[in-house]
């Protein structure tokens, strides 16, 4: 199997990443299956967590710093009254306490001081780094580390379920928002301690859940040959759909591949710009420089 030769193909794939596989591992299976010379993910899921892990193959790489720096979008269900070392199932149990009966009112007024931008103290079972060790290798070996606060933005935190001593909620967030650090901290502010019992993330903007292809789908794809794989890739620049478009062509279109800055008439007068020779040729990202200018910053492949 290492020595099937690697094909150059370029796009994102909204991969639905099941529970029990790690985030990197999702990603060396769906290379092997695309048979791609270079695929990257735009931020890892725990194990314990599924849903949306865009994979990028071939150029696509080159956009999916975007992706890892996007609002994300997540359904949890918390479960009260037990705390773990993890902050989620997979954890061992630390501490055990009643849960009173809790309203949908009282847990909805516990939720609002978690909106907005909070501070975070990463938990030590996460893949930071102190001095190049993860801190999880650190966690497990029962070292504990200090760590700072970071600020994050929770845009969106909504009730869904209340039953018993399990809730549910969606989440809307900034990068770098840990949802078990969330449920952990919810649980303290509930008096009973709490614990992810279960995670699914439902987007990474611009995608949702609507486009994501389970690894099932993918191996049955797989069977029918490549370009059935293929076929449920989406194109580069649906990654970058946020900023404005700007078309360009003959000599206007061979600077930019030099590299060089030129002047558009009618383009955006700040921010980033997608580039396009003619309607459909995505160039890659270029930023508008303050005389006015258009400067490439992002070109893919064939495009320098």
């Amino acid at each position: 199997m290492s020595g099937r030769p690697r094909r150059s193909v370029d796009g994102v794939l909204l991969l639905d990443k099941p529970i029990g596989l790690t985030s990197n591992a999702a990603l060396q299976t769906v290379k092997r299956l695309y048979q791609a010379a270079k695929a990257g993910h735009t931020g890892s899921l725990d194990p314990l967590a599924s849903g949306l892990l865009p994979i990028c193959l071939g150029e696509a790489t080159k956009l999916s710093g975007f992706l890892l720096n996007a609002d994300k979008s997540y359904q949890f269900t918390c479960r009260l009254g037990v705390v773990t070392t993890t902050g989620d199932a997979e954890g061992e149990a630390t501490l055990t306490r009643p849960v009173a009966p809790l309203s949908r009112e009282q847990v909805e007024a516990a939720l609002q001081p978690f909106t907005g931008v909070i501070e975070q103290i990463p938990p030590m079972y996460s893949a930071l780094k102190r001095h190049g060790q993860p801190l999880y290798k650190l966690a497990r070996q029962g070292i504990e580390v200090e760590r700072e606060p970071r600020q994050v933005t929770v845009h969106e935190l909504r009730l869904l379920r209340l039953e018993g001593e399990e809730l549910e909620c969606t989440l809307r967030c900034s990068k770098g928002t840990y949802v078990r650090t969330l449920a952990v901290d919810l649980g303290e502010a509930l008096g009973c301690g709490a614990h992810i019992s279960a995670l699914r993330r439902t987007a990474v903007e611009p995608y949702d859940a609507s486009r994501m292809v389970t690894l099932d789908a993918l191996c049955d794809r797989a069977e029918q040959g490549l370009a059935a794989l293929d076929e449920v890739l989406l194109p580069l620049d649906s990654a970058v759909m946020q900023w404005p478009a700007v078309r360009v062509r003959g000599d206007v279109a061979f600077y930019l591949r030099q590299g060089q800055p030129v002047l558009v008439p009618h383009a955006p007068t700040q921010g980033w710009v997608r580039l396009y020779e003619g309607e459909h040729n995505f160039l890659g990202l270029g930023e508008i420089l303050d005389d006015g200018r258009v400067g490439p910053r992002r070109l893919l492949a064939g495009h320098r």
